[in-house]
């Protein structure tokens, strides 16, 4: 297998899985907030760079909540793979963003917004299943920031499913 086939981010992503993620962030980044202890914005920021290198593959978290968790929550809501990885690489920015502030520069008020703004957004994630990161990925992608071939899927909700769904939902009942 080759370096470019191990880091790939799966395409559909099952919504439900990642909103597990996120409550997962939400509790590890208010932990930190509530502790200050920074070194766990390490933590954070590492389980985000996982989950950008390869999706759930790499991360604990992310396996956590696609082989344990969502199943539990009954069939999967596929949405597309493209904006939720923007999605991790915005919290992996934010999060590395809060852990070098704190942990280089003793600026921990400013790691305090950072994880606090991390905090709001993932638990509209994990709430509500608003994605800030999908949002803005839509947006740059009108803007024309983002090629709309990034993300067919995106513009075509009939993508949106994986291939097998899209077949048996052609099949007579």
């Amino acid at each position: 297998m080759s370096v470019r086939e191990l880091l790939v981010f799966p395409n559909p992503v099952n919504e439900k899985a990642a909103r597990v993620v996120a409550s997962g962030v939400v509790v590890l980044a208010g932990l930190t907030l509530a502790t200050q202890w920074w070194w766990l914005a390490v933590v954070l920021a590492a389980g985000f760079a996982l989950r950008v290198a390869g999706g759930p593959r790499f991360s604990p978290l992310g396996r956590l909540a696609v082989h344990v968790v969502a199943p539990r929550f009954g069939r999967p809501r596929w949405v597309p793979g493209p904006p939720k990885r923007f999605a991790q690489t915005v919290g992996l920015l934010t999060s590395s963003a809060a852990a070098v502030a704190a942990l280089t520069f003793g600026a921990t008020t400013v790691a305090t917004v950072l994880l606090g703004v991390l905090v709001v957004f993932a638990t509209l994630e994990a709430a509500v299943g608003f994605c800030a990161g999908c949002w803005a990925f839509g947006r740059l992608m009108r803007l024309g920031v983002i090629p709309e071939e990034t993300c067919a899927a995106c513009n075509d909700l009939t993508l949106r499913r994986p291939e097998s769904e899209r077949a048996d939902a052609t099949q007579p009942a």
